[in-house]
């Protein structure tokens, strides 16, 4: 079941995106040939009007196929006046870019609907899962309550920046770096108290030492209106900001490891729905935020792409070269496949080591 929540997940998006293309292209009197969901090969068609709309094999995406979009295609009469590159430079970037402002908006929502309606998990201060590979491994155990870290207490926050202040030796950090002091972490287990002494780890993802636990959740906590609007802004920007980053994290080896593409999200998707549905919705709004940022990469033969090229013809006062826009494609392109093969790479990596540990 959960295979399929996810898949459906991920349709809405691809649906919602090429909707938004396609409604736009209606609006504005494109002459629209086929919506597609899903590539091909085709498996399902049907034509209503002049627009077939078909079902393909490939659930990776999905495409809008408007008369035109090569401005050397051979097209009659009748057809050329609605073509994408016989419109103005105006409807042609509403039309392009009416896919990725779905999925900002659907983004948005999502969030505002999971900060105000759901709430984040409170943190506790008992120990939740512990990561292989990490000091916390065979000593700490799921249901510790964490008491103090070196014969302090506080909150959870707290004690988990206690164990962070234990920074490695090296002014430079690398993975798996130990921290140049030990840590006491006091537990309750069983109605007593331990200690144990344990050296934290850098950990580069999260650009800290850390134990290797998490907290186990509490329950949710909505935000009052007011302030889950506020928190939904911030976190958009966030995210925005950090998809935009995207390409730099090619460059960083540490960074690089972080990239997932498509089966990533889709198992970040599905694991999700077994431990905690309603984190979903948090997770279907990043990857809807995330899709529309992508897509308006202005170097990338996406979205973006297109409406780079329009507002350049628009300011250079005539069309721009097609064989140009395709050797930029192919620069685009190739840039495209790099970053799905890293995604896929480090993907299948997490799906054949521990997971994507996504509590």
């Amino acid at each position: 079941m959960s295979w399929f929540l996810a898949f459906v997940g991920f349709a809405m998006l691809v649906i919602l995106h090429e909707l938004g293309h396609f409604a736009a292209a209606k609006t504005v009197g494109m002459r629209v040939e086929r919506f597609s969901l899903f590539f091909p090969p085709t498996l399902l068609r049907k034509k209503f009007g002049e627009t077939e709309y078909a079902i393909g094999a490939i659930p990776a995406g999905g495409y809008v196929k408007i008369s035109g979009m090569n401005p050397d295609e051979d097209l009659p009469d009748e057809v050329r006046t609605r073509a994408y590159y016989s419109q103005p430079v105006w409807k042609r970037i509403v039309v392009i870019s009416a896919g990725p402002a779905m999925n900002l908006i659907l983004a948005f929502l999502l969030l505002f609907v999971f900060f105000a309606a759901i709430g984040p998990e409170t943190a506790t201060h008992r120990v939740g899962t512990i990561e292989k590979g990490y000091p916390a491994a065979g000593v700490l155990k799921p249901g510790d309550k964490l008491v103090a870290v070196d014969g302090k207490g506080g909150s959870a926050a707290e004690l988990s920046r206690r164990i962070a202040g234990h920074k490695c030796a090296a002014k430079q950090p690398t993975k798996g770096c130990h921290a140049g002091e030990p840590v006491q972490v006091t537990v309750a287990r069983d109605g007593h108290r331990r200690t144990f002494e344990l050296t934290p780890i850098y950990d580069p993802a999260n650009e800290r030492t850390r134990l290797g636990f998490s907290y186990a959740s509490g329950p949710r906590d909505p935000f009052p209106l007011g302030e889950a609007l506020d928190v939904t802004a911030d976190q958009f920007w966030f995210i925005t900001r950090a998809t935009v980053e995207l390409p730099a994290r090619l460059i960083d080896p540490e960074k690089r490891k972080e990239i997932s593409g498509v089966v990533g999200s889709y198992e970040v998707t599905r694991e999700t729905i077994l431990n905690d549905l309603a984190q979903v919705v948090a997770i279907l709004a990043i990857i809807s935020l995330s899709l529309a940022i992508v897509n308006l990469f202005p170097f990338l033969p996406l979205d973006g792409g297109h409406i780079f090229w329009a507002i350049v013809e628009k300011v250079r006062g005539k069309p721009v070269p097609f064989s140009v826009m395709e050797r930029a494609g192919v620069v685009g392109f190739m840039l495209v496949i790099l970053i799905f093969l890293v995604g896929l790479s480090n993907d299948i990596g997490r799906l054949s080591g521990e997971g994507f540990q996504v509590r």
